[in-house]
């Protein structure tokens, strides 16, 4: 049954919505635009707000729906503690190697939010410093790496998905880290910067 549910959120995560709206929209293939990233930021860089919007709600809305689901799966059955967290980490890893783009994608931090709301009762406080930190520092990728940097600690004390957790805020720092390096040498472009 893991296998199973870590799949189909695979499969729902993989869906890269940023890509498909811009060249539903505007003809613009996002991998040539940029950061050449498909997530909103780009999308957003590339001069698109409304549909940077779109992509944030689409996107965010992948990692809610997969942990949705087990929610509902445990209404009706069995749920062990750990799947929602499961969930969570196929969203963001079919997000991040989606299998329709060669097994490249985005950097997960939507679809990580997203699952976030529904993983514990703390889960708007990693919204809470996206928002905060993107607020005062205008850069996406700090405020990406300090609220999955900040996850683990609002689900202390469930082992399990704790481990499973970390090992998504590890994937999302990985892929962020061409931003660290340009973060740490402060040359990160600012949010809606083209």
């Amino acid at each position: 049954m893991s296998l199973l549910i870590f799949m189909i959120a695979f499969l729902m995560g993989s869906v890269p919505f940023g890509l498909l709206l811009t060249q539903a929209f505007t003809d613009q293939d996002l991998r040539e635009i940029g950061s050449g990233n498909i997530g909103a930021t780009n999308v957003l860089r590339a001069g698109h707000k409304g549909l940077a919007v779109a992509t944030v709600l689409l996107d965010g809305g992948k990692g809610l729906m997969a942990v949705l689901l087990v929610h509902r799966f445990g209404d009706v059955g069995h749920i062990e503690a750990w799947w929602p967290a499961l969930a969570a980490l196929g969203a963001v890893s079919g997000h991040c190697f989606s299998p329709w783009l060669r097994f490249q994608g985005g950097k997960g931090v939507a679809s990580f939010l997203g699952a976030w709301l529904l993983l514990t009762g703390l889960g708007f406080m990693a919204i809470v410093v996206w928002l905060v930190v993107a607020a005062l520092w205008r850069r996406s990728s700090l405020a990406a790496l300090s609220a999955s940097f900040s996850a683990p600690f609002l689900l202390w004390g469930d082992w399990l998905s704790l481990g499973l957790i970390s090992i998504l805020s590890l994937i999302i720092w990985l892929r962020h880290w061409a931003n660290l390096r340009r973060l740490l040498d402060d040359t990160e472009p600012l949010i809606g910067q083209s």
